[in-house]
Parts: structure tokens; sequence; C-alpha cells
């Protein structure tokens, strides 16, 4: 039974946390922020997926967390989950895989399996990740053994957990290999092993990929369809009613999440640092992606103006500023885009959203009060996240003028992008 050190305790680390204490093995935690650290020994979540129950039930199992890299030094196996945001140059920023690798490296000992998860560019782990840990630790690679498997955590899903959705894993030796399906097969119900780190690198970026550009083909077929008068969530509709050769995407006001809107780029980043050549798909989907909540604004400025109203001083009201429906996380979310473009429009704006306290864009305020009186008083209601709290039925009902950008909406009161 592995002996776990999981290095970084948010999204992707804690789901893993849970998995491998609920599967008996011995589980410490470490991360570089005290506040976490702390929270978590004390039985609190900080992240959707996991209840304040749920990780006050890891602690009583055993799991500590810590921010003392030393705890490395009694692992059997240790997993890499830290972020991996843009940097300035479009690729990722690898400031945290490798503060993660200077802090642990000197702790590893002989026969140490060390997993990468951070999604990444091909050729990370093998050029990047092992070299150091090599470096700092003084062991061999027939020493330490390195591998990757990329984090498949879909915040907020229902039916896919970390447990039931297959683990994609590569590595460049074959006792690696077998090392790391052994660790990952005590804890998920599948392991699919791949030739390398690289092919198990790219798989990732390609599963983003795949959803970066179909969401902005129906993007920007949304915008084209509305100047023609069709209606295309009907089109949509319809075209899911073929059972073969068609997976309906729908549109919205853009992309969010830790995944989509960053992940395709590192791929894009490495193909044109390395080869030379553009990836003309996924920056065609960026920029159409990264122009939806422009077109959400100029949207309902026309809403307005078919009322003989402005956009200044008009009254907006904002329902759910997160990137999925039924959780809290708002990175990238492009309700961010969305309201600061409507402030420096000389909008009032107003946002609801029964999972956000705060929400960090300037010159909006937060409806405390009854929402379907908000609603009522707005000059347009725009649904940017279909939260299940939301009754769409009361909401079309109340709503002076109420902008749907998720197509969620049936009657004929509201407007769909």
């Amino acid at each position: 039974m592995s002996k776990l050190v999981v290095v970084g305790l948010g999204y992707v680390g804690l789901p893993l946390v849970a998995e491998a204490v609920r599967a008996g093995l011995p589980v410490t935690g470490f991360d570089i922020t005290p506040a976490v650290v702390d929270g978590l020994n004390a039985g609190r979540s900080h992240v959707d997926d996991l209840s304040d129950d749920e990780i006050a039930d890891l602690v009583s199992r055993g799991f500590r967390a810590t921010t003392d890299a030393a705890c490395v030094a009694e692992a059997d196996a240790v997993v890499i989950c830290v972020p991996t945001p843009l940097s300035a140059e479009g690729g990722p920023d690898l400031a945290a895989v490798e503060g993660a690798c200077r802090s642990i490296g000197p702790h590893l000992r002989p026969g140490t399996l060390v997993v990468l998860e951070s999604t990444t560019y091909p050729g990370t782990t093998a050029e990047v990740v092992q070299p150091l840990l090599e470096e700092l630790s003084g062991l061999g690679p027939d020493q330490l053994h390195v591998a990757y498997s990329p984090e498949r955590i879909d915040p907020g899903n229902p039916t896919y957990g970390l447990k039931n959705t297959p683990k994609v894993v590569g590595a460049d030796d074959p006792v690696s290999a077998q090392r790391v399906h052994d660790f990952y097969a005590q804890v998920v119900d599948e392991v699919v092993v791949t030739r390398g780190t690289r092919e198990a690198e790219s798989a990732k970026l390609l599963e983003n990929t795949y959803r970066h550009v179909n969401i902005a083909l129906v993007n920007e077929m949304a915008r084209f369809f509305h100047e023609l008068d069709i209606d295309f969530w009907e089109v949509i509709r319809l075209a899911s009613t073929k059972p073969f050769g068609f997976q309906p995407f729908t549109p919205g006001p853009g992309v969010g999440g830790h995944c989509i809107p960053i992940d395709p780029n590192y791929l894009s980043h490495r193909v044109r640092t390395q080869l030379g050549y553009s990836f003309r798909f996924v920056e065609l989907a960026q920029e159409i992606n990264s122009s939806m909540p422009s077109y959400v604004v100029a949207r309902v400025s026309e809403l307005l103006n078919d009322r003989s109203r402005s956009l200044r001083g008009s009254t907006v009201l904002l329902l759910g500023v997160t990137y999925k429906p039924d959780i809290a996380d708002q990175r990238e979310s492009p309700a961010i885009d969305v309201g600061k473009r409507l402030v420096r429009s000389g909008a009032v704006v107003r946002y609801h959203d029964p999972y956000v306290e705060k929400w960090n864009v300037e010159g909006t305020e937060r409806i405390t009060g009854d929402l379907l009186d908000a609603v009522a008083e707005a000059d347009v209601t725009v649904l940017l996240q279909n939260h299940a709290d939301y009754d769409l039925g009361a909401l079309e009902e109340h709503a002076r003028c109420l902008f749907d950008t998720r197509g969620r909406t049936t009657g004929d009161r509201a407007y769909r992008l």
C-alpha cells in the first residue's frame, strides 16, 4: 500500500486526496499556503467538490496537511497538482511546477514515484521535471520513477469524478510505467497506460482543444443565425436527433474555468516556438470565444435601443457569475468581462449569484433582497449562468426584458443568444 504525498491541495489535489484516503492509503498533503493547510486540518473545505464534513472525515481517517516539504521523505508516491497559468508569452507558466520540484527534490529517496498531473505542453515531464528532480535529489533515472497523468477533474460534475473517470498514465521507461499503473490502480476504477509522457501530456490538450474549437464554432454560428432570424437553439435540438456523427455543443457568453480558455494555448505555444507553425484552429477559436462577452454587451445595448433606452444609465442585472452552474468557482468566468464592459459603458450593473458573496468587479452591486423584485426593476436581466436555483418561468414572468445567454428558457418573452 503506497504512502502518498499530494503536492498542491486545490481543485485537482484534494479530490485525489479524498479517493486515496477512501481507498485506504496513508495520505499527506503538502501546500505552501498556511491558510489552506490550517483550514484542511480543521476540517474546512475550500473547493466545490468536497464539503466540510467530507474534509473532516478525511482528517478522522488520518489525512494531514502540512507546509513542510520534508514529508515526502517517507512517501512511496508523490503527485504534483499545482497550477499552470498562462505566461505573458502565451505558454504555460511553470513557476509553480518548478517550485514544487525544488521543494520536494532534496527529500526524495531511491525508488520514489513522482507523478505530474498539472496540465502543460508536451515534453514538460521529460525536459523540465525529471532533470530538475534528478539534480536536486542526486538520484539517477534508474533510482527515481517519473511519470505524467493528466488531471480530468470536472468541478460540479454529479456523474463523473476521479474514481470512475479512466486515468491516463504515461512514463518513458517500463519500470516507471508499471509503477504509475500500480499506484493509480489502488485509487481509480480504470488505468489507461500510454507509450510515454508526451502522449499523456498531449491527450489532455487534445481533449480541451476539441471542446474549445467546437464551442467557438457554435458561438460564431449563434451570431450569424441571430442576424438571419433563425432560432439556433432549435437548430441544435434538431441536429441532436441524429443518433450518429453529431455531438451537440451550445453557445454562451464565453468560456471559463481553468482548462478550456487556457490549455489549448499551451499546445499552440509549443508548436509555434518549437516548429515555427501557427495552430490556426486554436488561435481562431480563442479569438471567437474571447469576443463573446463584448457580443453579449452589444446584444444588451440592442435590446435597450429597441425600447428607446440607452445602455448608459440603464440598470442591467446579471444572474450567475461563476464559470459553471451550481458551483462557486469564478476562474476565467466570462461574466467578469461582461460586467466590466457594462460598467465602462455607463450601465448601472447589479448581480445575483447564490454561490458568490463577493464579486471583484468594481462598480457592481450584489442583490441581497428579493430576487424577483430586482428582476422586475431592472431594465434588462441577463442570465449568464443557469444555476438550478433560478426559476426560469418566474424570471420570464417578472423581467421587463430577459436575455438568456444559455438557451435555457422556452417561453416567448425571453430573448436568447
